[in-house]
């Protein structure tokens, strides 16, 4: 850390705060509030004159809030700059007449509460997100008495309470008394791989195992007469040198119980605790009293993750973390060109991983900022300036903010910046956007071959190349079987399947259309699929005011690992697909012809999280819940995405 501070080419803003972010890659505009420290950091030796004279104290964050602080203090040890910092929240000195001792003590005069914030205007080429990650809080896993016994403890406590710059100096001991334990248990997964909500995470958090290993082992050298019990569900030592840390803690003697413990009980004259365990192994109950017990609390994103997130326009995996634009081929890669993450931002890792990543983050962007010239995917956007309407649609649902658009003028697309995902085009209503290799005229040929022989026999699909198109594809190499009419039109993005596809699609003849794209957390795009689902929403209750039954267009989210789910809902539109008649078609043929192409469905403001009815156009079941325009639909009885928003219920 101090070489970085000390290195000629990096200039740190610490105490700042990213407020905007615009621009494109190598043209990135961000704006930075660096905020009042009241310290000149140029002129403050660190004396700690000031710090005597502080009356304030606070809980120390970096303890834990097992340490204090004062309200003018250094963050932690090591930190660059190495000088002090007031909290203007906490400082009775923005009154001077109330308190003002700090600026008393100090000899140098480095103490000025005129400071304010200053606003920086930067200009860079590439940015790496590495935003970290916080820990479970497990106050809601009762069972534990997390909080009700002082003796309870988290991983990241009981770090603070052994390390020698921790509250105790040193000395280690547990909080009631501050005696030395000589009995620890220790819980894995507190907080990770649950399905319920309420008690964690569906995830692994990846560093709990090794993190509780490497304590165990710490105590066991520090301390050899530790009585050390680790409760788990399963030991996951998968890296380099963790198999042999594992046994050599065996070989140490600590001890590994399979199973987790379901209460746990405080003797109120000890302070020591009694946890009942269910030995899986041996097919046990066991009770066990230990002085301490420590829980491997998991990892969670940030607090911050998502401010982050939308600053810069990135995608979002469902555990809330980054996500990659690939995770074999660019492991570090965004979406958003020009922009890396690095770290716990993308997922939680280890001191090790997050190196190697952040390593990787470093040279592709410096490699990024080392070109002359920056080549762009052919796949983009353009503009035709005698049909655009100056609506300002197309730049309201780019993802990547890559249309320019100020009102009475034309919209422009800035290449660097667009990804050719193709919502710009599949919202447009006057067809003023193109996309190169998947232009209107193409898609419109290619629903003709379809329908050109047999139509009613034909199954119109529109898959997303990154997920349910790949999805398709492992479907086929894994050689399950699906109904062979299905005919795949590929497109970037289910974002590029504009209203006037399907509309097409019904009147040449088509008895069913599949539209078909990624899961929301899955989206390469961002949120782009969002669209997707406001467009199938106007064209369910359009398809039902021109007499055409809706369930005969269904919308699925299929990622590329789920092949046998694709066969699935295969099989399943091939259903509906019996189930239309000539008649029917025919209908559909002379009403489309005169009706016109329904605009999405967009939701008001009020509609956010309100009560509304659904109804599931694969299995028919209806129920009423709330609606969400970020949530992803999904039918609880036969897991179905064909879900039309009906109504809401006031």
């Amino acid at each position: 850390m101090m070489d970085v501070g000390r290195h000629p080419n990096i200039e740190l803003l610490t105490f700042s705060e990213v407020e905007d972010v615009s621009g494109y890659v190598g043209n990135f505009k961000v704006r930075v509030r660096k905020k009042a420290r009241y310290v000149d950091q140029d002129e403050c030796t660190a004396c700690g004159d000031c710090v005597e004279a502080c009356p304030v104290v606070v809980p120390d964050a970096f303890q834990i809030g097992l340490g204090s602080r004062k309200a003018i203090h250094i963050p932690f040890p090591q930190a660059v700059p190495s000088a002090y910092i007031i909290m203007a929240d906490e400082c009775l000195g923005q009154n001077p007449i109330a308190c003002g001792k700090c600026i008393e003590a100090c000899e140098k005069n480095c103490i000025s509460f005129d400071m304010q914030d200053e606003i920086l205007d930067l200009e860079v080429g590439t940015i790496i997100v590495a935003t970290g990650m916080d820990v479970y809080d497990p106050t809601a896993l009762d069972e534990y008495g997390y909080t009700r016994f002082p003796n309870v403890v988290t991983s990241m406590e009981f770090e603070r309470l052994v390390s020698t710059g921790g509250p105790l100096a040193g000395h280690f001991g547990r909080p009631s008394d501050l005696e030395r334990p000589r009995r620890i248990g220790f819980v894995q997964c507190v907080g990770s791989r649950t399905l319920d909500p309420e008690r964690g995470n569906p995830y692994c958090s990846n560093i709990c195992c090794m993190n509780t290993i490497k304590e165990a082992q710490y105590l066991k050298d520090t301390y050899p007469d530790t009585d050390i019990t680790v409760f788990y569900m399963d030991l996951r030592a998968f890296g380099k040198g963790f198999e042999e840390l594992l046994m050599r803690s065996k070989s140490n003697g600590v001890r590994y119980v399979r199973g987790l413990p379901g209460e746990v009980r405080q003797d109120p004259a000890s302070a020591n605790l009694h946890v009942v365990v269910e030995n899986t192994t041996a097919s046990r109950l066991e009770n066990h009293e230990f002085d301490m017990l420590v829980l491997a609390v998991g990892a969670t994103p940030a607090t911050d993750t998502e401010m982050v997130r939308q600053l810069v326009s990135l995608s979002k995996s469902s555990s809330g973390f980054l996500k990659e634009a690939h995770a074999k081929l660019r492991p570090v890669d965004t979406p958003t060109k020009g922009v890396y993450i690095a770290g716990a931002a993308e997922s939680p890792k280890d001191v090790r991983e997050s190196v190697t990543q952040a390593s990787a983050a470093a040279s592709h962007a410096s490699i990024l900022l080392n070109k002359s010239r920056f080549a762009v995917e052919a796949i983009t956007a353009i503009v035709d300036e005698d049909l655009c309407k100056m609506c300002g649609q197309c730049a309201a649902v780019c993802p990547f903010g890559a249309i320019q658009w100020e009102k009475k003028r034309v919209a422009r697309v800035t290449s660097a910046a667009c990804a050719g995902c193709g919502t710009c085009a599949g919202e447009c209503k006057f067809g003023a956007i193109e996309m190169r290799h998947f232009s209107d005229q193409a898609i419109y040929a290619q629903i003709d071959a379809i329908v050109d022989e047999r139509p009613l026999e034909k199954i119109v699909t529109f898959a997303c190349n990154w997920c349910s198109y790949a999805g398709a594809d492992t479907a086929g190499v894994s050689r399950m079987a699906y109904p062979p009419n299905a005919r795949i039109i590929r497109t970037m993005c289910s974002g590029r399947v504009s209203p006037e596809f399907v509309w097409y699609a019904f009147k040449k003849g088509a008895p069913v259309v599949l539209v078909s794209g990624c899961h929301y957390a899955d989206c390469h795009y961002i949120d782009a699929n969002r669209s997707t689902t406001r467009r199938m929403d106007g064209l369910w209750d359009g398809l039902e005011k021109a007499g055409v039954r809706p369930e005969r267009l269904q919308l699925e989210w299929c990622s590329a690992a789920e092949g046998a789910r694709w066969q699935t809902i295969m099989h399943e539109v091939e259903k509906k697909r019996q189930r239309v008649t000539l008649e029917e078609v025919e209908h559909a043929r002379e009403t489309l012809a005169k009706a016109r192409v329904p605009s999405p469905r967009n939701p008001r403001p009020s509609d956010e999280n309100q009560d509304a009815g659904f109804a599931c156009l694969r299995c028919g079941h209806e129920w009423t819940g709330f609606f969400s325009r970020n949530a992803e639909r999904t039918c609880p009885q036969c897991r179905s995405n064909s879900i039309r928003w009906l109504r809401q219920q006031r």
